[in-house]
């Protein structure tokens, strides 16, 4: 089951924000820069005769140079960063689709890389406040942290290698193919995640419409705290069904879920039980795709419909869109249910979760591609051949009549908006209608055109 706790919701909070672990390596760097020159200090590097006093051979002065040099040149190149962090969320959100974005600032090598430029100019001011001259101090004595500076080098020298490979890696991550594979590794760790039998039966429900319990904030589901929920109904001898999917929009005064007395009669204390409903359904400001592979599948469908606007016309990023749709949906659909029971430790139903299901999935993947592939052959081939696909994978699922549906309504475009004739418009229809008996016929293939050598002889 999962469990909702106060340390959860502040780790999905994390997650999607950029500072947390520059945060952190600024925290440490003020730490080290503290305790280190103490150290330096105790181990009496600063001596000529010490044998530490080799790994920084200057005095104050080149000491103070060096770090205020470190220090300078690093706010400068995380300035930089920065920038090309803000560009690169811009190119993305325009050219792309918004919701990348949040892929874009939890990366790890973009907040590695802030972490260690701004940690690395943290160190080197903190250790430059205890550098001491001969004349600044009155008994005379100087004061060089020879092994805190040489390690503020070195942490430079770090920064120059992370800075190199931020650059190539930003290179790789504006490229469309690089995102594409980022939202469906993504997916896949979801899927794996959430997955469970998809042969479960929806439970009978008590008879008659049950209370609503109105939710007492608004947002988008992003988790549900299921052991909760069903501890409380097995207290209250309720039957709970949560209406709103994950990922779904959920407005304060709406049902946010219904609720059955096992023994009959009325819901007692429903202002209560709103209240605990609503504290176990965590809800944020945008969706999250840690438990919502639908998410997964909404930011792929917009890189397609992206790629297909007037402004753009990049059929072939759509093409390798539903490439990845294809292998996501032939992940998600045999492994999918369209409700998720909760019992308690008797076996008693008490918590039902609505989910999407299997058709509402292939809608989301393929109703708006399908609006914007008017008038590109390439597109609608590649869209006969994922609907090839994913009769191949989910035979047997029931989903026959959805695939067909999409299958005639591809041909229909195909054969009003451009060159494709009926006859290969009539190989699509025939290739997902065989891939479904568990046929799959080697040529002509779904998405190539007919030539004279398919013609049959005689």
């Amino acid at each position: 089951m999962t469990r909702i706790n106060p340390f959860g919701r502040l780790w999905r909070l994390a997650r999607g924000a950029l500072w947390p672990l520059p945060l952190l390596a600024v925290t440490l760097a003020v730490a080290v820069g503290v305790m280190l020159p103490l150290l330096d200090e105790r181990l009496g590097t600063a001596d000529e005769g010490s044998p530490l006093a080799s790994v920084f051979g200057g005095g104050p002065a080149a000491a103070r140079d060096l770090l205020a040099a470190i220090a300078g040149s690093l706010i400068s190149v995380t300035g930089v960063t920065f920038s090309l962090t803000v560009v690169a969320l811009q190119l993305g959100s325009s050219q792309y689709s918004p919701r990348l974005l949040q892929t874009f600032v939890t990366d790890p090598v973009v907040q590695a890389t802030l972490a260690q430029l701004t940690g690395t100019f943290v160190y080197a001011l903190t250790v430059l406040r205890t550098v001491r001259t001969s004349e600044a101090t009155l008994d005379g004595s100087a004061f060089v942290p020879r092994l805190s500076i040489t390690l503020a080098f070195l942490f430079s020298l770090g920064s120059v290698a992370a800075l190199v490979v931020f650059l190539g890696h930003l290179a790789r991550m504006l490229r469309v193919e690089t995102m594409l594979r980022n939202v469906h590794d993504e997916a896949v760790a979801t899927i794996e995640r959430t997955a469970d039998d998809p042969d479960d039966a929806p439970p009978e429900l008590p008879a008659g419409p049950g209370t609503p319990v109105e939710a007492r904030a608004s947002g988008f589901v992003v988790a549900v705290d299921e052991e909760r929920l069903v501890a409380e109904a097995r207290d209250r001898d309720l039957v709970v069904v949560l209406r709103p999917r994950m990922g779904d929009s959920v407005v304060a005064g709406t049902p946010l879920a219904h609720a059955w007395v096992r023994a009959g009669g009325p819901v007692r204390d429903a202002d209560e039980l709103a209240e605990v409903v609503t504290g176990a359904v965590a809800l944020s400001y945008e969706r999250t795709p840690e438990e919502d592979a639908a998410y997964s599948v909404r930011k792929i469908v917009d890189i397609a419909g992206r790629a297909l606007s007037p402004g753009i016309n990049d059929p072939t990023t759509a093409v390798h869109a539903l490439s990845h749709l294809s292998a996501l949906l032939g992940d998600m659909l045999p492994r999918h249910s369209p409700t998720l029971v909760r019992r308690d430790a008797d076996g008693v139903v008490r918590l039902v979760v609505h989910r999407w299901t299997s058709g509402e999935l292939l809608r989301l993947g393929l109703e708006e591609t399908l609006e914007y592939a008017s008038g590109q052959p390439a597109v609608l081939r590649r869209i006969a051949g994922l609907l090839r696909e994913l009769a191949w994978r989910v035979r047997g699922h029931g989903l026959d009549r959805d695939l067909d549906v999409l299958v005639e309504r591809t041909t229909s475009l195909a054969v009003e908006t451009t060159a494709i004739d009926d006859r290969e418009a009539a190989l699509w229809r025939s290739g997902v209608e065989d891939a479904l008996a568990g046929r799959w016929s080697v040529a002509p293939e779904p998405h190539r055109r007919p030539s004279a050598q398919d013609a049959p002889a005689g």
